[in-house]
């Protein structure tokens, strides 16, 4: 990483926003009212583009103990946007769960996990070439998940959890969703419901064999979900809305509870956490804020597409300048069908800074899905960028206090 280029970005962010605005109900809509050069389209148009926003603000104790204030910008947990790759961070978590409650001697996140297609529209995986050992994990799948949002080690995740799992364990925790089904894959929703067979081993001997799951019970959403004038199907326009009814839910109040809960599992109620270790806690957060070209295995270093904002919106957007060293940003990321998401925690070790910051927005601007004619670069990567500057000269700049202390945080990287 490049010291100048840091050097310059946060000179240029210290520069700007003063805390002199009402923290009240409007406090996120007056803040980028101060930026109409960059925010005039998103308040004029917040309807049209779907946009939602929620920004918490995150105060610290004598003790370093956190408390929490959060403001919405044009929330609604009823309207629906496609959540895209934001759920392959509960799939992590489930995952890594199931391995905690399965308590098998030998079992682990580093133990080689084999997949076997025994049903219609499934994959086997007997190896992966990108590990140190070519074979396929647990830890390995999650590292690829949370590094550049990898679609493949995301449902092999889904095969081991099951349909049925997935959606109990996150609603009966109180963490509102509906996840269906596995990510870039035409399947249908029987398919969906059936799960290949997992088998983990370890030399010649099979830890744990899972047979086939299949969720009997057929998972209904509320109502018909519809949205748009068009869609393209094997490259036809289709003139009617697009449906959307079976397809994933993860409102965005969900996805920052639900990081919060990673994030500060102290601060929210004991069953709504994860039975996960601390050890597997922090390495779920070490590859979240992992950039592609610090892992080893996968090496990404020579992906000249897999820049450090690669699937970092917040602050940076599209830039392929390297992100500041004191920066990091523990978060998920998604973007499908037209819309772009992230779900994050962001802390800067320099200025002793750190917010939650979790957005959607609809850059799918002539109604028509699958056509692959979205806004992203002219509008969804800016707004992302734009908006992360924004409450961060902000929290720049605002009175706290005491200072944190986020060298739990601080964690080591494969270089």
């Amino acid at each position: 990483m490049k010291p100048l280029f840091a050097v310059f970005l946060v000179a240029g962010m210290l520069v700007g926003c003063k805390p002199v605005i009402k923290e009240d109900e409007n406090f996120v809509e007056n803040l980028m009212k101060t930026r109409p050069e960059q925010f005039s389209r998103i308040l004029q148009e917040r309807d049209t583009l779907e946009i939602q926003i929620i920004y918490t603000q995150i105060n610290r104790d004598a003790k370093n103990i956190p408390s929490f204030k959060t403001f919405y910008f044009h929330l609604d947990s009823n309207r629906y946007f496609y959540p895209a790759s934001t759920i392959k961070l509960p799939m992590v978590l489930l995952a890594l769960e199931k391995l905690h409650d399965l308590n098998i001697e030998g079992l682990n996140r580093f133990t080689p996990m084999f997949h076997d297609s025994v049903y219609q529209g499934q994959l086997s995986a007997l190896r992966d070439t990108t590990s140190a050992s070519g074979l396929p994990t647990i830890d390995h799948y999650a590292k690829k998940i949370l590094i550049v949002s990898d679609n493949d080690a995301s449902n092999r995740l889904y095969e081991f959890v099951g349909q049925k799992a997935v959606h109990e364990s996150l609603n009966q925790r109180g963490y509102r969703s509906r996840i269906l089904h596995r990510l870039e894959r035409p399947l249908t929703p029987d398919e969906n419901r059936h799960t290949e067979a997992v088998r983990f081993v370890s030399g010649d001997q099979v830890i744990y064999s899972q047979k086939m799951l299949v969720n009997a019970d057929s998972i209904r959403p509320d109502h018909i979900v519809k949205k748009g004038i068009g869609f393209v199907r094997q490259d036809q326009l289709i003139s009617e809305p697009f449906d959307f009814t079976y397809k994933n839910f993860y409102p965005l109040t969900t996805q920052q509870r639900l990081l919060r809960a990673l994030i500060f599992p102290s601060s929210v109620a004991s069953e709504q956490r994860f039975r996960i270790s601390a050890e597997e806690r922090t390495m779920v957060l070490r590859y979240m804020s992992q950039l592609p070209d610090e892992s080893s295995y996968p090496a990404y270093d020579q992906d000249t597409l897999l820049y450090d904002a690669y699937c970092k919106f917040f602050m940076f957007g599209e830039d392929k300048q390297p992100i500041p060293e004191h920066i990091r940003i523990f978060n998920k990321v998604g973007d499908a069908y037209g819309f772009l998401l992230d779900n994050a925690y962001i802390v800067d070790f320099k200025n002793n800074v750190e917010f939650m910051v979790t957005a959607v927005i609809n850059t799918n601007t002539d109604g028509v899905y699958n056509d692959g004619k979205y806004e992203y670069t002219t509008l969804g990567f800016p707004f992302f960028k734009d908006l992360g500057q924004l409450l961060y000269q902000y929290e720049l700049s605002r009175k706290r206090e005491y200072l944190p202390d986020l060298s739990e945080f601080k964690l080591t990287y494969d270089r």
